[in-house]
């Protein structure tokens, strides 16, 4: 952490007694969820199923999707035997869970009602990082590069409807992470993370089309989130960690802030103009104040790697992986969004 990170985070969490300055807190811890039979290791990604009242969670390094139900904030199953499960997407119109395995180089396919087994499609090695298109049911699933030893990596195109995959989109980097799809508009964004860069795909064509470099000194692009209405693309790096806010229209970085180590997701909350960034045991709280203007509005506690989260705006709550780390267990931590 630089020094002007020091003293943000200074000016943000610690101040003397009756110094009269009140910090407006835009995330309430109203719930925990234990986890005390879960091992030390990371998580990945959430999912959702509002209409079933579910939320899913990926215990990376466990080998299970876990999932709860939103109401009691209860953890009421748990999906075992994946071997490394990253990210996932719910269709309630099917009741199809889609789960990516990525040791197992498989997008596996789980009936919503009683958690089996169904199908699979196979991609690539290292299968994690994807995006979905509710218009088209398809779904962008990142795989190969690093652990592929390839120097390119696919973005695959799975069809939900028919649960196949339709094609690969060949990146030439060995390390591409997040997606940011837009709804109004045929572009899939990816951080090309070993060239320090910003793909835009092309998802008509099914191509890569432009490639935007990361200003000078700015690596290792991981999460990214997208306002699709003011024309801005958020990306955060890891060295140094910062957020980079970017015109969508010519990838242009408007400006740039602090924020939390070792981020890996990232939320846009278009409802309260917010950009929530979750890492090592901090949750950076980004206040939007018109598209060019970004203040740190909060700097809320979290834990050890704890840089799994998710937000559901529909229902007001933004909801925290926390692993097991030396003598605590792992929980997930639910906050009610504030105004």
């Amino acid at each position: 952490m630089n020094l002007l990170q020091v003293a943000v985070v200074a000016l943000i969490t610690v101040f003397p007694a009756g110094s009269g300055v009140q910090v407006k807190e835009p995330l309430k811890l109203v719930d925990t969820i234990p986890l005390p039979d879960l091992q030390k290791g990371d998580f990945d990604h959430f999912a959702i199923d509002l209409a079933g009242h579910r939320l899913f969670l990926a215990a990376e390094e466990n080998g299970k999707v876990l999932v709860f139900d939103t109401n009691s904030n209860k953890l009421i199953h748990t999906i075992a035997k994946l071997k490394a499960p990253h990210s996932a997407i719910y269709r309630p119109d099917s009741r199809k869970l889609f789960v990516v395995d990525g040791d197992d180089s498989a997008v596996k396919v789980y009936d919503g009602v009683t958690y089996e087994l169904i199908g699979q499609v196979k991609v690539g090695i290292d299968a994690d990082s994807i995006a979905y298109d509710p218009k088209t049911r398809y779904m962008y699933v990142v795989s190969g590069g690093r652990e592929a030893h390839t120097p390119f990596s696919y973005i695959s195109v799975i069809d939900t409807n028919d649960v196949k995959k339709l094609k690969d989109i060949k990146i030439d980097s060995n390390w591409i992470e997040a997606l940011a799809l837009e709804h109004f508009g045929p572009r899939l964004f990816c951080n090309i993370t070993g060239e320090n860069a910003v793909g835009v795909v092309d998802r008509t064509s099914g191509a890569l089309v432009t490639t935007w470099p990361l200003p000078p000194g700015d690596k290792r692009n991981v999460a990214l989130a997208l306002d699709e209405s003011n024309h801005r693309l958020f990306v955060v790096t890891g060295d140094p960690a910062m957020l980079l806010v970017v015109n969508s229209n010519d990838g242009k970085v408007v400006t740039s802030i602090p924020a939390v180590a070792k981020a890996d997701d990232m939320a846009y909350d278009s409802a309260h103009k917010r950009i929530y960034v979750s890492g090592d045991e901090f949750v950076d709280v980004f206040q939007q104040k018109d598209a060019d203007t970004y203040t740190l509005m909060a700097r809320i506690p979290g834990s050890f790697r704890a840089k799994t989260a998710m937000l559901v705006p529909e229902l007001n709550r933004y909801y925290l992986a926390v692993p097991q780390h030396e003598t605590k267990s792992a929980e997930v931590r639910v906050f009610e969004v504030q105004p």
